[in-house]
């Protein structure tokens, strides 16, 4: 397990006020008890953040049949919705909503070229609104896999994250598992696939990022 580089910062900051604070407390009056809940409150908050940006190691073997995960988290939605952004026409969309607790790297579903990416700016609404998809801070990302087949991501701020990091870049190759983006502080991730993906998780699943299998093509 490592940290995300996208925490070393925040991480630093927090150590420092982690640093500032703790003593700091201790000037104001109140019984030696209230002292002892606040540090430990400070250090509570500190490893929270650490263990936020962890990087966990996962090895995967690549297949042009599966559209793998993007994100840990939880199924929160599986329709078929008109696409307007992209393709122009109907797709399936699955949507994985990320805890504060989650791990927020998000990963290539699957292998190909990036043709379109666009960052769009928004609102932040929390993510499991229905309209966070249209009206929330996002990113829209498309792969096409070898076979032409093109599946469109969509990373959503929430209420919490504050920040969108997208590496995807357009022209740019990716390989199945490889991480396009992290979302700071809680949110959401949808897939649009084709009409005729085979689909194999369900609402309320709880996945993994570049271990579940969302569909078959």
């Amino acid at each position: 397990m490592r940290i995300h580089k996208e925490g070393f910062w925040i991480i630093l900051f927090s150590f420092i006020a982690l640093g500032i604070l703790s003593p700091l407390s201790g000037l104001i009056p109140m019984p030696i008890y209230l002292h002892y809940i606040i540090w430990g409150l400070l250090v509570v908050i500190f490893l929270w953040i650490v263990k936020f940006f962890r990087y966990p190691k996962r090895i995967i073997s690549p297949d042009e049949t599966r559209v793998l995960c993007p994100a840990d988290g939880k199924i929160v939605a599986i329709e078929e919705v008109y696409e307007p952004e992209y393709f122009k026409d109907k797709r399936i969309q699955v949507s994985v909503f990320m805890s504060p607790n989650n791990v927020h790297v998000n990963w290539s579903p699957i292998s190909g070229t990036i043709r379109f990416m666009k960052y769009h700016p928004g609102k932040y609404l929390v993510a499991w609104h229905p309209k966070s998809s249209t009206h929330n801070e996002r990113t829209s990302v498309v792969i096409e896999n070898h076979a032409g087949t093109q599946i469109l991501l969509r990373q959503i701020a929430g209420a919490l994250a504050r920040r969108i990091v997208c590496y995807a870049r357009e022209g740019n190759s990716i390989r199945q598992g490889d991480e396009f983006g992290f979302i700071k502080f809680g949110s959401r991730v949808d897939i649009f696939l084709p009409l005729n993906a085979e689909l194999e998780v369900k609402i309320g699943q709880k996945v993994s990022g570049k271990q579940t299998v969302i569909a078959f093509l």
